[in-house]
């Protein structure tokens, strides 16, 4: 007898994802980072991204300059009232808070090619919770779906990390075919919640389509930068850059459903141009806001395509 099918979204890890997966795949993306020295080919090294701050000083001690010390230590105030050179001494902070937002809505649950979109930024997510977290620094982030938002304060634990991946989790299996139409969370609460968390020195990561972004979203987009290290992945479906033009889709808000064919030009034109345009829109903010976007394909494996993205060459571990 052949074997029965898999339930979809249950154990089919291209339509949801379980906490057992994301535990999976801790370690298969090594030498990816966050901090400031990246590779020459890495989308977080050149003119459009943040310099990354990496972790802060501290203050440690005010002594005599001795001659192998850095001239640019010298503390010019303190010399000129004692008359003798002294520098200032700084010691890396041990850690840094790093901030995941993962987007789980609606708008995430498509996929045309391999995964659903909801499933690549959870897997993009993990991979930088779990690199960030090799790093030494503090891991936190912000989940939300249509109806729910789960924040975890960044902290330097096994436990804080744990609790982030459940929630990633839970939110994603909330996403299904049969899920009740509700209004969208508005991407903009999300990011209002991230400006009172990330006040300064973070590191911030956001995985989402980006659905309903507006002039408010722009504000609130360019003003987490100007204190925080900011990095966006951009979650997109190929269907976006090349929509069949053979295709009839049938869409639903839960009560009433209706059927579009992309065959007709002006209907297939508007949808193209309704993808591209938010596609372009957000690689704009490269050129905009100074921030780099990592630009995600759900029609790829998460960590080959990141490795890509990071400048790493595939094969090596």
């Amino acid at each position: 007898m052949g074997e029965a099918p898999t339930p979809v979204g249950e154990s089919d890890p291209r339509v949801g994802v379980t906490l057992g997966h994301l535990r999976s795949l801790e370690g298969r993306a090594r030498r990816i980072s966050f901090l400031p020295r990246q590779p020459a080919r890495s989308v977080l090294n050149g003119r459009h991204a943040s310099k990354l701050r990496g972790r802060g000083l501290n203050f440690e001690e005010l002594r005599d300059y001795l001659p192998s010390d850095d001239v640019r230590a010298i503390d010019w105030k303190v010399t000129a009232r004692t008359g003798k050179p002294h520098i200032r001494v700084f010691t890396e902070e041990r850690d840094r808070p790093a901030l995941i937002v993962v987007d789980q809505r609606m708008s995430m649950f498509f996929g045309s090619v391999l995964n659903m979109k909801s499933v690549t930024a959870a897997e993009a997510a993990a991979l930088a919770a779990f690199r960030i977290f090799d790093h030494g620094d503090r891991v936190g982030g912000i989940v939300f779906g249509d109806r729910n938002i789960a924040a975890i304060r960044p902290r330097r634990s096994r436990m804080a990390l744990t609790g982030f991946l459940t929630a990633l989790a839970d939110a994603n299996k909330l996403l299904s075919a049969e899920t009740p139409a509700v209004e969208p969370m508005p991407l903009n609460r999300v990011l209002q919640s991230v400006a009172r968390i990330a006040k300064r020195d973070h590191l911030v990561l956001i995985f989402s389509d980006f659905d309903g972004i507006d002039e408010t979203t722009h504000r609130l987009v360019s003003g987490l930068p100007r204190h925080n290290d900011l990095v966006l992945g951009l979650v997109s479906d190929p269907y976006a850059r090349a929509l069949p033009q053979d295709l009839r889709v049938v869409v639903s808000d839960g009560e009433l459903q209706a059927e579009i064919d992309t065959g007709e030009v002006e209907i297939h034109r508007w949808l193209a141009d309704m993808a591209e345009g938010r596609i372009g829109e957000i690689l704009d903010w490269r050129r905009r806001f100074g921030v780099p976007v990592l630009p995600l394909t759900r029609a790829e494996e998460s960590v080959p395509q990141i490795r890509r993205l990071m400048g790493l060459a595939e094969g090596r571990r």
